[in-house]
């Protein structure tokens, strides 16, 4: 079998990986499998890769995706962590054009944090630009106020 392709390995187009292409489809079961070898050998392997080089007092680290990340995290900034979960329902993620895919979103990749999480803040994502707007506002204020 040929290795799993990263985007710098293997000469990927990045940007196209990051929408929800069918680009991206191809090669997503093996972009899971190349993190997961990444992270057997070294479970903070992501993690400072997000971190490195920055110096801003706040920072938003995107899409993490397993509890040992959060667990990273945590080890590493304390207190200073705040977890943000977004959700929005599975109707309003098939308006969306999310289609399931068996052994890829019910992977760890996809649902490690469904559970084992105390998540400091929970925003409801389903359309309702108004409510996003008040939950990201609160979010907002909380951070100013940690500054």
């Amino acid at each position: 079998p040929t290795d799993p392709p990263s985007p710098q390995e293997h000469g990927l187009d990045f940007q196209r990986l990051l929408d929800a292409s069918a680009y991206k489809e191809m090669f997503r079961q093996d972009m899971i499998r190349w993190g997961e070898e990444k992270r057997r050998t070294d479970p903070g392997f992501f993690c400072r890769a997000a971190v490195e080089g920055a110096l801003q007092p706040v920072w938003v680290v995107s899409d993490t995706r397993r509890l040992s990340d959060v667990e990273w995290f945590r080890d590493a900034y304390g207190d200073a962590v705040q977890t943000v979960r977004v959700v929005a329902t599975e109707e309003t993620r098939k308006r969306r054009n999310w289609v399931f895919v068996a052994g890829v979103d019910d992977a760890e990749s996809e649902c490690g944090l469904d559970q084992g999480v105390a998540f400091d803040w929970v925003i409801t994502n389903d359309g309702d630009k108004v409510a996003l707007g008040e939950q990201l506002e609160m979010l907002l204020q909380s951070l100013h106020r940690s500054l």
